[in-house]
């Protein structure tokens, strides 16, 4: 049986199932502290097993980055990254102040998922690339 639990984000759940996506690891004390910034978490189970996440960063009002939204491959296709979008919708919705900018980078093929909900890709008329900027572990950028 699913189940949606908000704010319960545990630094071993999300890094198990970052690794099951095979996204970039972190260090768990990392993704501890990294949470406590967090605005906003939704965790789906299946009979208790953590099978999707999505995060939501920002200032809570101007501002919202969508982050991490990872479902366990075995149940990718079946509304998990759905009912984690609503869940994080909902949250921005009822917070966010007119014109407020909700962001996120979408992983190669998921464009279309995201699209569906409303997001627009980038570059398009008045908007340009977005980008990124990762930190190499001596302190540097790439």
């Amino acid at each position: 049986m699913l189940q949606i639990r908000e704010q319960a984000l545990t630094p071993e759940v999300y890094c198990a199932l970052r690794e099951k996506v095979g996204f970039q690891p972190y260090p768990l004390e990392d993704v501890a502290a990294a949470l406590t910034k967090t605005l906003f978490t939704v965790e789906v189970t299946d009979d208790g097993a953590p099978v999707g996440i999505a995060r939501i960063v920002g200032d809570d009002r101007i501002v919202f980055f969508i982050k991490d939204v990872v479902v366990d491959p075995a149940y990718q296709g079946h509304g998990i990254g759905r009912l984690l979008m609503e869940s994080v919708l909902q949250y921005i919705d009822g917070r966010a102040c007119s014109n407020a900018y909700v962001g996120l980078m979408a992983t190669p093929g998921t464009e279309g998922f995201y699209e569906r909900l409303g997001f627009v890709k980038r570059p398009s008329p008045g908007l340009g690339h977005g980008m990124v900027r990762f930190v190499h572990p001596s302190g540097t950028a790439l």
